[in-house]
């Protein structure tokens, strides 16, 4: 650790300014809440308006931890150089048919910004309809959003945001010339798509509070305030989204919570129409619309489906008394998603652990399932552009092979490998070594970790490991390929993913036992996951680095505060660790809309004790901490950037040993941290090199 020690500096201490406040007779004091910009939403939009004293103390955090990772610049570099090796710069996808023309991106050699393009459906030369890479010219962050072409392939809705905020701008593009038209839609979710014309689009607007809203149908020429709000929702505790159909007839406006969902549904043909709705929404009950024909198809857990079943509806009359069962219930086979073709339903379902495609022929129903050899993958659904079409796209990978794209022919049942991802600086998969464990938990359930490692690092407790872990709102980490680990296990580190409660890794219920009032299930996982790799002689408690990210760090911080023995180093990026406060506060962007996962600390005396009981800022105690990495971005509308700030600054005030907490504050991004593809990973070189030197390995 004495790497890790400043050589110039101490560590920046916040002020203590006295703000207490009072839930359910419950008074508590919080003494860094100033560390919350009042004028939040300005910030967001506009960073220089951030309080100067805020400011002073952000930038002093800067400076300490630049100091004490000054002497890993050399190994940072070294990193980033590896991290860079493995990718194709000038790399470029495989391009989608749609009409008479292909669709896809690459990028440049140097470039970090992705260029799209097209070409003539049977192949021939490209023509760049957007240079990520131009449009980013001067900006300190600039992220594209969405980018979707008319059906008559004569222009693009393209968006960006230029602070990492999220508050996208909308923009169209004249594909023959080249330019864009007058047209400048700006606050809206990060997407737009075309009404059945090509002569206006739809667009989700983003209140002052980031919140989706609105939507609203923009026609071309018109300045935004003559835009025509199409549906507004009124209840803040619900997400909203609007999209398109391959066949370009409906418009589907999708509203849900963590555990509800309502679908609203109009003619692509005719924005004046009023949306209609499909089903009204029920409290836990789930559904997702998908086209076909003259049905709708409908993912649902209605009645008492928890791993979801598939239904049939007329679009003529798609209420749910019309609902006909397609795909009955299959208690352990969880369906996560589906797509619709004029002949064909696909679905995308995890069974035993893992995920497989499911090809139904609509005439006669029958089924069959793309198969795969190795123990553990990971599979990604693409589908197509087109409705009418027997061929769908997918990706599959394993924590040794790297990604494959295929086209599979649904009638024919034959595969094409379209392209392998190319490892410039060279990958023999025979080198590294993929297993799957299952650690016990202290209820005796199993959780599932997923391992990658060199075939010569030794397995008798002296390799360093990075056990990563995240356990919300039922995302499954798939166990896909990762260029960016293998500098860890070239260094002899165990790469570890912690599969907890939370997800959905073991069907819905393992996300069910790791939420709201089952929370701690997630947070004592982990814990049963260093210990498991430790017992089974794969690293030792004093050589694990935990890392996650967002909810992910949520549960870093919780594991800290639980079982700061277990672990050598915490790192956690834009943690969610300030639980109880954000969801007392009703005003921030995702508050409202996150109770159905956590609980509603202000409305329930229940949920408040539960939340204070583990959240990671009110739960930091008088006892020895690991060494401590935060990192965050100050526009960052999930995770704000203070709830870090504050986490920080009460570890500081509270451990008792001399370990070294560290917080790096990206003042010019959000939460997906630096926008650029090598930019990234030098934020990720830096993550490396902070556990390489914990662990001594560097």
């Amino acid at each position: 650790m004495t790497s890790l020690q400043p050589a110039l500096s101490s560590a920046p201490i916040a002020d203590r300014r006295d703000h207490v406040h009072t839930h359910h007779g419950i008074t508590v004091s919080d003494p860094y809440h100033w560390l919350r910009a009042q004028n939040w939403q300005e910030v967001f939009k506009d960073p220089a308006t951030l309080a100067p004293d805020i400011r002073a103390h952000l930038d002093a955090e800067n400076a300490y931890q630049a100091d004490l990772m000054a002497n890993t610049k050399e190994l940072r570099a070294a990193l980033f150089a590896e991290m860079k090796g493995r990718i194709k710069e000038d790399d470029s996808s495989v391009p989608m048919p749609d009409g008479p023309f292909a669709y896809g991106s690459s990028y440049k050699k140097g470039g970090e910004q992705p260029r799209f393009f097209r070409t003539p459906r049977a192949g021939g030369q490209e023509d760049i309809v957007l240079d990520g890479d131009k449009e980013a010219e001067g900006q300190a962050y600039f992220r594209l959003g969405g980018v979707d072409h008319s059906s008559d392939h004569a222009r693009l809705i393209w968006s960006y945001d230029e602070k990492g905020s999220e508050f996208y701008t909308l923009k169209v593009r004249d594909i023959a010339s080249g330019s864009d038209l007058s047209d400048l839609v700006a606050n809206t979710g990060g997407s737009g798509d075309w009404d059945a014309s090509n002569t206006g689009f739809f667009y989700t607007s983003l209140d002052d509070n980031h919140r989706p809203s609105k939507i609203f149908h923009h026609r071309l020429g018109d300045d935004q305030s003559a835009d025509r709000l199409i549906y507004e929702e009124t209840d803040p505790g619900f997400f909203m989204n609007v999209g398109g159909t391959r066949t370009g007839d409906w418009i589907f406006i999708g509203i849900n919570d963590h555990e509800t969902t309502e679908y609203r549904i109009l003619p692509a043909g005719d924005p004046a129409a009023e949306p209609r709705l499909v089903a009204a929404r029920q409290t836990g009950v789930e559904y997702e619309l998908e086209e076909g024909g003259d049905v709708f198809f409908i993912l649902t857990n209605s009645g008492d489906a928890k791993d979801f079943r598939i239904m049939t509806t007329p679009v003529a009359d798609p209420r749910p008394e019309n609902w006909s069962e397609l795909v009955a219930h299959e208690p352990g086979r969880l369906i996560l998603s589906i797509m619709g073709f004029k002949d064909y339903l696909v679905r995308l379902e995890r069974k035993d652990g893992l995920p497989r495609i499911v090809i139904r022929e609509r005439g006669s129903g029958e089924e069959h399932v793309i198969a795969f050899e190795e123990e553990a993958y990971s599979l990604g659904l693409i589908g197509s552009l087109e409705y009418d079409t027997d061929v769908i796209r997918f990706t599959y990978s394993s924590m040794t092979t790297p990604s494959q794209l295929f086209d599979y022919d649904m009638r024919t049942r034959e595969r094409t490998l379209l392209k392998t991802q190319d490892v410039p600086s060279g990958h023999n998969r025979d080198d590294y070594v993929t297993r799957r464990l299952m650690a016990p938990a202290e209820d005796g359930e199993l959780v599932p970790i997923s391992l990658l490692y060199h075939k010569d690092t030794k397995l008798d407790g002296s390799a360093p490991c990075l056990l990563y872990g995240y356990g919300s709102y039922g995302i499954t980490i798939p166990a896909s390929f990762n260029t960016n680990c293998l500098s860890l296990a070239d260094r002899g580190f165990v790469y570890a993913i912690a599969h907890t409660r939370g997800g959905k890794d073991k069907g819905f219920a393992w996300y069910e036992q790791g939420r709201r009032e089952h929370k701690a299930n997630t947070f004592n996982d982990f814990i049963a996951a260093a210990r498991h790799l430790v017992t089974e002689g794969y690293t030792a408690h004093d050589r694990i680095i935990a890392q996650g990210g967002s909810a992910g760090g949520m549960l870093m911080g919780a594991v800290a505060n639980m079982a700061p023995d277990a672990f050598a180093g915490i790192v956690a990026e834009v943690p969610f660790v300030d639980v109880l406060n954000t969801m007392l506060d009703a005003s921030l962007p995702l508050t409202p809309p996150e109770w159905p996962e956590w609980g509603n600390p202000l409305a329930s005396p229940d949920d408040y004790a539960r939340i204070a009981s583990w959240s990671p800022y009110d739960n930091v105690a008088a006892q020895d901490y690991p060494p401590i990495l935060a990192l965050a971005g100050l526009t960052d509308p999930r995770v704000t950037y203070w709830e870090p700030a504050k986490w920080v600054a009460r570890l500081r005030q509270m451990k008792t040993d001399d370990h070294p907490v560290l917080f790096k504050i990206n003042m010019d991004a959000g939460h997906a941290g630096a926008s650029g593809r090598f930019s990234r990973l030098e934020e990720i070189a830096y993550v490396y090199a902070f556990a390489l030197k914990v662990v001594g390995k560097a």
